[in-house]
C-alpha cells in the first residue's frame, strides 16, 4: 500500500461518496487509488466547476463535499469555490497535489505556496509531509471542516508522498460527535426575555437549513403563535405555506416584510451569521432585544449584540424553548394582517403574457412545474432575488442559493450535486446567460453523467443586476452588454436537449417538456427563455403599505 492508496482509504473511513476532480498528473496515484475504491470520481471541466459541486454535495449532506485538483493553477482555480463553502458555512475538503518534497527534477515549475494561498480561505489547512500523517491529518480535515460553523479545508498531498510505503499504516476511525444541548440556564433567560417581550419575530438563517430543526421550530411557532421570516438561505425551514411564515427577506429594509422586524421588540435568530444579511438593516436603530440561537456563539457586530445567547443544537434548543414556553401565547391580529396583504402582493401578482417575460411570471411558472420537494438551484443574477421573495418553499434546502460570497457559475454545480443526492427527484438550475457561461462547459459533465435535469437559462443578453444598479445609479448604459450564442444549439453540441420560449405563456408547458424529455432520456435539457427585466423597480417596495397593518395588537 502506498501514500495514495491509504489517503483513499481514509476518504472511505470518512464515507465519502463523490470526489469531484480535474486531474493531474501530480495526483495520479491518487487517481488510480480511487480507480479501484469504492468512491466514486466525478471529474470535471473546470476546478472552480468540481469545488462549487463539492460545496453543494456538502449542505445538501451536512458531509463535507471533497473536491481534488492538481498543483498550481489547479489548485488556484479552486480557490472560489473553496471560499464559496468558508464564507457560507458548508462543509468542504479540497485536495491538491505537489511536486515531489524531494528529487524535484522540474525546479520551479507550477510551484506555488498553495497552503499560504489556501490559509486565510479555509478553517485549517496543511501539506503532508509523511506517510504517517495522512491518517491523523484527513481525519482532522473532515472533523474541522464538519465542526460548527462548518467551512472549509484543505490537504496538499506531494507526489512522492503518495508514491511512498505506508503498509504499516491505516485509516483514524470516523466518530460521530454529538453536538452539546444548550445551557439549561441559558433557556430560562430566552424564557425571560419571550415573557417580557411584546412582540418577537424568528429570523431564520443558513446554519438552520436542516431537517430537525425545521420540526422543532414548526413546534414552537404553532405553540407560541410566533411569526418567523427567512433569510434567503434559509428559506423552507418553516414552509412558506406555514400560517405562521412571513416569507423572505428582501434586499433593502423598505421590503414589506420589514415591516413585521421593524414593528418587533424582540428578535429571534436561528443559525444567523451577519456574513448573509447585515444586521445593519434590521437593527440600524440598535433597538431591538435580540435572541441567538445557534450552534456557535454570536460573531460581535456594532448592530449584532444579543441580549442572551443559547448556544448548542438548534433543534434542541428550540424543543427546550417550546417546552418552557408552556401557557405562553402571542395571537397578535396585526402579524396575520400583514402575512395575508404580504402573501396576496408576493404570490397574486398578475400573470400576463408579456413577451420576453416579465420576471414575476417566470417564478409563477417554475412553482408550477416543481414539486414540494424538488430542488432549485440558484446561479447569482437579479433573477435569484425574484425567485427569493416569490418561490415558495415548501421544504428545507430545496432551494440552493448563495448570498455569502455569492459568486456567479454555481446555478449549475449545484443542480449536478443535487441530482447525484437526490436523483428521483426534479431538479433545476435556474441560470442567468452570464453565469452560465462561466462554468457552461461541465454541461458536458452532466450529459456524461446521464443527469436528466433542466437548465432554464434567463438570457436578457447582458450583466442584468448590474445594469439594474447602474440605473438606479442615474448613469448610462455601459460595458453591460454582450453577444451570446444560439443556446438551443450550444446545448445540443454538448449531447444535451435544447428548448426555447417563443411566447410569452409558453413557458410552463415547455419546462414540463423539458423534464419528460430529460428524465425519458437521461439527459440535461436547456430551456432558452428571455427575460425583460425592466420590473425590477418592483423589488424597490414600500413596507409603508403593510406597516398600518400590524398595528392594532392582539386579537
Amino acid at each position: 500500500m502506498n501514500g495514495a492508496e491509504l489517503f483513499v482509504r481514509c476518504l472511505v473511513e470518512e464515507e465519502v461518496e463523490y470526489v469531484f476532480a480535474l486531474p493531474g498528473e501530480e495526483n495520479l496515484d491518487l487517481i488510480e487509488a480511487l480507480r479501484v475504491s469504492p468512491v466514486g470520481l466525478v471529474v470535471c471541466r473546470h476546478e472552480q466547476h468540481a469545488a462549487f459541486m463539492a460545496a453543494a454535495y456538502g449542505r445538501l449532506t451536512g458531509r463535507a463535499g471533497v473536491c481534488l485538483a492538481t498543483l498550481g493553477p489547479g489548485a488556484t482555480n479552486l480557490v472560489t469555490g473553496i471560499a464559496h463553502a468558508q464564507l457560507a458555512g458548508i462543509p468542504l475538503v479540497a485536495v491538491t497535489g505537489q511536486k515531489p518534497l524531494k528529487d524535484n527534477r522540474q525546479g520551479a515549475f507550477q510551484i506555488l505556496d498553495v497552503v499560504g494561498v489556501f490559509r486565510p480561505l479555509v478553517k485549517w489547512n496543511t501539506s503532508l509531509a509523511s506517510t504517517d500523517r495522512i491518517p491523523r491529518s484527513v481525519r482532522h480535515a473532515f472533523k474541522t471542516a464538519e465542526a460548527e460553523r462548518p467551512g472549509a479545508c484543505h490537504l496538499e498531498l506531494p507526489e512522492d508522498v503518495a508514491a511512498a510505503d505506508a503498509d504499516d499504516l491505516a485509516p483514524h476511525r470516523r466518530v460521530s460527535v454529538r453536538r452539546p444541548v444548550p445551557d439549561a440556564g441559558a433557556v430560562a433567560q430566552a424564557v425571560a426575555l419571550l415573557e417580557a417581550s411584546r412582540l418577537p419575530v424568528i429570523i431564520v438563517s443558513s446554519g438552520a437549513n436542516r431537517k430537525r430543526v425545521g420540526r422543532e421550530l414548526k413546534a414552537l411557532v404553532e405553540a407560541t403563535g410566533i411569526y418567523a421570516v427567512s433569510t434567503q438561505t434559509g428559506k423552507g425551514v418553516l414552509p412558506e405555506d406555514h400560517p405562521n411564515s412571513l416569507f423572505c427577506l428582501g434586499m433593502n429594509r423598505r421590503d414589506w416584510v420589514h415591516a413585521a422586524i421593524d414593528a418587533a421588540d424582540l428578535v429571534i435568530t436561528l443559525g444567523y451569521n451577519i456574513v448573509e444579511y447585515p444586521p445593519s438593516v434590521w437593527n440600524g436603530g440598535l433597538d431591538k432585544k435580540i435572541l441567538h440561537i445557534d450552534f456557535s456563539p454570536a460573531e460581535p457586530d456594532t448592530f449584532y449584540n444579543p441580549d442572551c445567547e443559547v448556544v448548542g443544537d438548534i433543534s434542541a434548543a428550540l424543543k427546550a424553548l417550546t417546552a418552557a414556553c408552556e401557557g405562553l401565547r402571542f395571537d397578535h391580529a396585526g402579524m396575520a394582517r400583514a402575512r395575508e396583504e404580504i402573501a396576496t402582493r408576493l404570490f397574486d401578482t398578475p400573470c400576463d403574457g408579456a413577451y420576453p417575460l416579465k420576471p414575476q411570471r417566470v417564478v409563477w411558472d417554475v412553482r408550477e412545474v416543481m414539486g414540494p420537494k424538488d430542488i432549485l438551484s440558484l446561479d447569482n443574477g437579479i433573477y435569484k432575488v425574484w425567485f427569493a421573495r416569490m418561490y415558495r418553499a415548501c421544504r428545507e434546502n430545496t432551494v440552493l442559493l448563495d448570498n455569502a460570497l455569492a459568486t456567479m457559475g454555481a446555478g449549475l454545480a449545484g443542480a449536478m450535486a443535487a441530482k447525484l443526492v437526490h436523483p428521483r427527484r426534479r431538479v433545476m438550475a435556474v441560470c442567468g446567460d452570464g453565469g452560465f457561461m462561466m462554468n457552461s462547459q461541465d454541461l458536458e459533465t452532466a450529459v456524461r453523467l446521464r443527469q436528466g435535469i433542466v437548465i432554464l437559462l434567463l438570457r436578457d443578453d447582458g450583466y442584468g443586476f448590474i445594469r439594474w444598479k447602474q440605473q438606479d445609479k442615474g448613469l448610462p448604459d455601459f460595458a453591460m452588454g454582450f453577444g451570446n450564442p444560439d443556446f438551443v444549439r450550444y446545448a445540443e453540441a454538448y449531447g444535451a436537449g435544447g428548448l426555447r420560449v417563443e411566447k410569452g405563456d409558453a413557458l410552463k408547458d415547455t419546462l414540463e417538456a423539458a423534464f419528460a424529455r430529460a428524465e425519458r432520456e437521461g439527459v440535461p435539457v436547456l430551456v432558452d427563455c428571455p427575460v425583460d427585466y425592466a420590473e425590477n423597480r418592483a423589488l424597490s417596495q414600500d413596507h409603508a403599505l403593510v406597516a398600518p397593518l400590524l398595528h392594532g395588537g392582539a386579537s
